[in-house]
């Protein structure tokens, strides 16, 4: 063996570092896969309908949103924050409103969605 050839256990050790890495790259990329919606659509078909108005003010602390449920039914909705969490699940008669209020540095809203 010469000075510039890696030794066979180096070669060994190096083969089965890349079969790990390799391993735990397609396990991520599959569990990223079934974790992303497949069809766009089905992940934007949560999406409140228009008849749930979301009125959003900004405040010194973040921001309100007023969630007006102008539909005929009854309706279930939650405010999705960007880069924070989440409203709760509002249940809303017809004509009924709430107001969700979002204080925090972090966090933008992003819709309204149905829960």
């Amino acid at each position: 063996m010469s000075p510039t050839q890696p030794s066979e256990r180096t070669v060994r050790l190096t083969a089965r570092r890349t079969a790990v890495i390799a391993a735990a790259t397609l396990t991520v990329g599959a569990t990223a896969a079934a974790l992303w919606p497949s069809d766009p659509a089905a992940a934007a078909a949560r999406t409140a309908p228009a008849c749930v108005q979301p009125y959003v003010n900004p405040t010194h602390e973040g921001f309100d949103v007023d969630l007006a449920n102008e539909c005929g039914s009854a309706m279930r909705v939650r405010v999705v924050v960007d880069d924070s969490g989440d409203s709760p699940c509002y249940a809303l008669a017809p004509g009924a409103s709430v107001i969700y209020a979002h204080e925090s540095i972090t966090g933008a809203y992003e819709r309204t969605v149905t829960c």
